[in-house]
């Protein structure tokens, strides 16, 4: 069976972004009920567009509805399953064991998929959620390959899901409370504010005199991020993970850009259809993040940890969003500042992709020619030698 590249979409410009660079399913969430309220999101008009645009290129769409419910949730939560079940969704991610109880008695048709943020650890446990009327199982991101192995062969009947790309998060496969007490926006109700990622300190009072004082605690000379994970970045092991019964490869990324997302599904998408694995993972290094770590896949790591205060730019600047091409000219909306002279490369998933072209002529909107493409989200006309497509990125290598 193909397994399925599965990418994330935190609203509708993203998810045809996700579509066109080679994603088999999206994930998405609705305005409510979702763990991303800081995303775009998807209204309920939306969300229509979203399953018909899908099934018409033969792909699927995931709809998230895994907060941890509380009683008041409810009686809307009914109203917007029966909704998700009517416009055809593929499956619902839930967490939350009432809410799966509430799909099934008032949307009985709607495919239940597990969500990570249940902790889903064991065999036992993924047997427990299958005889719940579980069809697929978001494994725990601490599962290394052995024990997702035994737990496919002790329930070969239900689909595994895995994490392969994206933000890690320091807690138990998102159960975190650390984001609610020093923000008050509890993570388990999508609001999280990365309070993971800030830098701490330590500040303590002596009792003789009533005085304050910060305590250095350093782990080098850069700080302390005591809670910071690294990224992670499963590339090199899909086979392994193929193997041992994962049917869904999940990248992460709601809130990333559209361009962040089309970099990391290009790459993957590029390696399971066969093309060169060094090519396919520099790529990965050419849009921002922190360093990458392989988890837990192969037993027990305590080098997950990122001491960097911030993430890698990236090797490559965003230029411009692709929107036609015609007449040996792109037109193009710019991102990021770019000049005549300068070397420009594409990011497509066609054969496009890595061609290089050094900008020779620029005009503006009014058909102004230029030699400083610097007016932000202006439409510039840029001569190229290839034909691109809507959908396509221009970048520029730092």
């Amino acid at each position: 069976m193909k397994t399925e590249l599965l990418a994330p979409a935190g609203n509708f410009e993203k998810l045809k972004t996700a579509l066109y660079f080679g994603a088999d399913a999206v994930y998405v969430g609705g305005k409510n009920f979702s763990l991303r309220s800081f995303a775009d999101n998807f209204t309920q008009d939306e969300l229509k567009s979203a399953v018909i645009l899908s099934k018409s290129l033969q792909k699927k769409v995931y709809v998230t509805v895994n907060i941890f419910a509380k009683n008041a949730d409810f009686s809307a939560l009914s109203d917007y399953l029966r909704f998700l079940e009517e416009i055809g969704v593929d499956g619902v991610i839930i967490s939350d064991p009432g809410v799966i109880y509430l799909a099934k008695k008032v949307a009985p048709k709607l495919c239940l998929h597990l969500s990570t943020q249940a902790n889903t650890t064991n065999k036992y446990s993924v047997k427990f959620w299958s005889e719940q009327g579980i069809s697929r199982v978001v494994l725990a991101r601490e599962l290394s390959l052995k024990e997702i192995s035994e737990i496919h062969e002790f329930v070969p009947e239900t689909e595994l899901e895995a994490f392969v790309h994206g933000a890690m998060c320091i807690s138990y496969s998102g159960r975190c409370l650390l984001s609610d007490y020093l923000d008050g926006r509890s993570s388990n109700r999508g609001a999280c504010v990365q309070s993971c990622r800030w830098r701490y300190e330590v500040r303590a009072l002596n009792a003789t005199n009533g005085q304050s004082e910060w305590l250095p605690i350093e782990q080098d000379e850069r700080g302390t991020f005591i809670f910071n994970s690294k990224d992670l970045n499963m590339l090199s092991a899909l086979n392994e993970l193929k193997k041992a019964g994962v049917s869904s490869f999940k990248i992460e990324g709601r809130m990333k850009s559209g361009y962040y997302l089309a970099t990391v599904i290009n790459a993957y998408k590029r390696l399971l259809n066969g093309e060169d694995f060094e090519t396919c993972f520099a790529e990965l290094n050419n849009v921002a993040h922190r360093d990458y770590t392989q988890a837990y896949a192969f037993g027990e790591n305590a080098q997950t940890v990122n001491y960097q205060d911030s993430q890698s730019k990236g090797e490559y600047t965003y230029i411009a969003d692709v929107l036609t091409s015609e007449n040996g000219f792109v037109y193009a909306q710019m991102r990021n500042r770019f000049k005549k002279g300068e070397r420009l490369e594409v990011l497509s998933p066609t054969q496009n992709f890595g061609k290089t072209f050094t900008v020779e002529e620029i005009y503006d909107s009014k058909g102004a020619r230029t030699e400083d493409g610097k007016l932000v989200c202006e439409t510039y006309r840029i001569a190229c030698p290839y034909a691109l497509s809507k959908g396509d990125y221009l970048r520029r290598k730092n």
